[in-house]
């Protein structure tokens, strides 16, 4: 069985591209090939910056040959049927077999299809994969047709028999033929060599300074960077980011270790590592005694005669250049925040946030008050909570955050301290962020957390006023992941706290004060207009002439009566006619109560919990038995509800209790229904007549004041636990008792019982929304 080695030769593939290309290689290859009949043992794909390589071990060397048979028509079919029948079966008459059959005699063509050799399917499966590679992006050059991500220069394309012999595959792509033979380093290694098996090319590639595996060259430059800072007492600061794309851009990893000029050791390490990064791909590297940036290690693609002398000579020269602009702006930065930060504070009154939500500045005196609101439940100080709050986004308007987007929030911390500002304020400048994402770490100062869910909250209301959802797998605005970290603040601090006010809140704050400050200004210039005998603009007639008829229709009237006109009712008029106006504009109906709004908001928020807590090990149908109880605006209570009733069911006694429950709720369903009345007057024990029929009335009475009690202490794994207890007494008085007894007063009785088996239960978890 051949093994296949082919390898795409261009220039530089973006490192960004190249994990993503392998699997798209692998998989259009390996499907191919299968589905034209030729199994494989095993695929490894690799890629360097300027090849793709696919490996396939244990390749049939041909298709197997393939019978088919197919029912044709009748015998005494129309001659046209029959020869259409020939026609698509490929077959003569003479190669037709008669079979008897209920019907009758009837044609029948068994169809052989040959096998083909494995280079034939391999070069059609590649021509085919060449031609449609799904990459982001991708060019055209010279007078061809095809489209590479950059200029294709060679194709290698072989099979391996045992016997260690290589074979061409005949293929050619526009022009470029396939081969045998491949290409070294640019610059170390160049000229062409031939190979004859995936180990003799891996070998040589090797030999030629070409690492083939990015993992190994990955693996490669950290441990030499390592070894590099350690032999100085130092650290490397961890990036796999970095690492990975770093291994795209090099074939023969060099790592060097420069030096960071002594002018620019001061500078905030977060900036000293961004600025590298970005735009140099270095490491930085720290002394962990200080913490402070003071070396960086880039990677070379080449050894040197200098030993990187001049490599490491030139980058210095160009990070000093990148670290002189840092510095200018970062001294800048500074005596602007000496000051009080409020020339950064002011020029957000000018950045808008989302031209239906208003300025930044206006978003975060929302925010501001909304963590006032919030900071007693959280256990912050309301005062710190709301001074975080209005300085939280001022670095925004840094020039070094404007150069580097990154460190909003970690330059807010440091400016926060040079305003002299207390720490839980500085601290919150940085964490209000905080989770961006479910690895990331949630804050835990109480301030830092007000903030937090303040500016999460702000966010989730406002754009669910002007109606920007998101739908389906669209999410522009990362509400999901604000949702996310709303619950992951309150869940992983313990916070109790009631969602639906705090969305009130939230709510009413987007109309207060740009709203009013909008509305109020309309209003004085139509009451000046109305003053000087005006009617109501068309503009406003045309954009709500249908919502204000009532009144655009009383300000003519009113008009037109002259000084006799009431003036309270014209103004009132007026006024309504210039909150409509505004409220529309704007894009938000604040005209109807927010109750719509607030309750689409939580079911979103519950949705966002099923997806954190399946994570946890906890069911979806257990999250909704959990939401349809009362307080179920409070995640930390509805949580601690459903890990209860999780626990519960994963026993026994939980799993037939389900059953049993399941049981009555039908039987007492279909019973109500049929007979048009509600059994929920209370079963009576004198009409007793089993044994299990007594002890369960004992059972429900002990179990309803257990459960009422451990739900009034929030001990929802006592309230479970008196619940499974049920689960005896109930499936006895099942096994005895016939609940549809010919005796209507028994009847009637037992199915008030099942009315209690199923308020008593619904007072822990609503139980009919469990599936199974």
């Amino acid at each position: 069985m051949p093994d296949l080695l082919i390898e795409l030769f261009s220039e530089e593939i973006p490192a960004r591209m190249q994990a993503r290309a392998c699997d798209d290689l692998k998989k259009r290859m390996t499907d191919g090939l299968v589905e034209a009949g030729l199994t494989y043992a095993g695929a490894a794909a690799f890629a360097t910056p300027r090849r793709l390589t696919l490996a396939l071990e244990g390749l049939l060397s041909e298709s197997p040959t393939l019978r088919e048979e197919r029912k044709g028509p009748r015998v005494d079919a129309p001659e046209k049927a029959i020869e259409g029948f020939l026609r698509g079966a490929g077959v003569t008459r003479d190669a037709l077999e008669v079979r008897d059959e209920k019907k009758g005699q009837v044609y029948f063509a068994t169809i052989t299809k040959p096998g083909r050799p494995a280079a034939e399917i391999v070069a059609d499966v590649l021509d085919d994969t060449i031609r449609n590679f799904p990459w982001p992006k991708s060019m055209r050059w010279g007078a061809g047709s095809l489209r590479w991500v950059r200029p294709l220069h060679s194709i290698l394309c072989i099979l391996t028999d045992d016997a260690g012999e290589a074979q061409i595959v005949p293929l050619d792509v526009d022009g470029i033929k396939a081969g045998d033979s491949t290409e070294g380093h640019r610059f170390m290694a160049p000229g062409r060599f031939s190979v004859t098996s995936f180990e003799d090319y891996a070998a040589k590639l090797k030999r030629a300074h070409v690492v083939l595996n990015p993992e190994e060259r990955a693996g490669h430059i950290w441990q030499e960077a390592t070894n590099l800072a350690f032999a100085r007492g130092l650290d490397v600061v961890e990036d796999k980011g970095l690492l990975q794309e770093v291994a795209g851009l090099v074939e023969w990893p060099v790592p060097l270790m420069g030096e960071i000029g002594a002018e620019f050791l001061d500078l905030p390490p977060e900036v000293l590592q961004s600025s590298m990064k970005e735009h140099q791909k270095f490491f930085s590297v720290r002394n962990p005694k200080t913490g402070r940036i003071e070396q960086f290690v880039t990677v070379a693609n080449r050894e040197t005669a200098d030993q990187g002398a001049t490599i490491l000579a030139g980058n210095q020269k160009v990070l000093a250049a990148r670290l002189a602009d840092a510095k200018f702006f970062w001294e800048n930065d500074l005596r602007i925040a000496k000051e009080g930060m409020g020339p950064w504070l002011d020029s957000l009154e000018n950045v808008t946030f989302h031209n239906k939500l208003g300025s930044q500045a206006e978003r975060i005196a929302r925010i501001a008050a909304l963590a006032r609101e919030i900071a007693p439940v959280v256990g912050a100080d309301p005062d710190l909570a709301e001074q975080a709050a209005q300085v939280a986004k001022a670095d925004l308007s840094s020039e070094m955050v404007y150069e580097f987007p990154e460190l909003q929030g970690i330059m807010g911390r440091y400016y926060a301290v040079e305003a002299g500002l207390p720490e839980d304020v500085a601290a919150a400048c940085e964490e209000h962020y905080a989770p961006l994402g479910p690895s990331d770490a949630v804050p835990s100062r109480p301030v830092s957390v007000t903030v937090a869910l303040a500016d999460k909250l702000d966010t989730l209301a406002g754009f669910w006023a002007i109606d920007e959802k998101p739908t389906g797998s669209k999410d522009p605005y990362a509400l999901r992941r604000a949702a996310l970290g709303v619950i992951r603040l309150v869940l992983e601090n313990s916070l109790r706290i009631g969602l639906q006010d705090k969305f009130e809140d939230a709510l009413d704050l987007l109309r207060s004060p740009r709203y009013e400050k909008m509305r109020d200004g309309l209003f004085h210039d139509m009451w000046q207009d109305f003053q000087r005998g005006k009617e109501v603009s068309d503009e406003i007639k045309e954009f709500i002439g249908a919502s204000a008829e009532n009144e655009i229709q009383m300000v003519s009237k009113a008009l037109a009566a002259g000084p006799s006109a009431r003036e309270s009712v014209v103004r009132k008029a007026i006024h309504d006619i210039a909150d409509l106006w505004v409220t529309q504009r704007s894009g938000i109906e604040w005209r109807g109560e927010f109750v719509p709004m607030r309750d689409d908001l939580l079911s979103f928020f519950h949705d966002r919990l099923k997806v954190y807590l399946k994570d946890q090990g906890i069911r979806h149908d257990v999250i909704d038995a959990c939401i349809a109880m009362e307080g179920n605006d409070d995640l930390a209570l509805l949580v601690k509800r459903a890990q209860a009733l999780q626990d519960v069911l994963q026993t026994e006694d939980g799993t037939n209790l389900v059953q049993g429950f399941k049981r009555a709720n039908n039987i007492l369903t279909q019973a109500e229904e049929k007979d048009g009345v509600e059994y929920s007057f209370g079963a009576d024990p004198k009409f007793a007549e089993d044994d299990t029929e007594k002890a369960l009335f004992a059972a429900l009475q002990d179990a309803e004041k257990t459960i009422a009690a451990a739900g009034k202490d929030e001990d929802f794994a006592r309230a479970m636990g008196a619940m499974a207890a049920l689960r005896g007494p109930i499936d006895a008085f099942f096994e005895a008792v016939q609940i549809n007894s010919d005796n209507e007063i028994l009847r009637r009785n037992r199915l008030n019982m099942l009315h209690s088996i199923r308020q008593i239960c619904l007072q822990a978890a609503d139980l009919r929304r469990l599936d199974g």
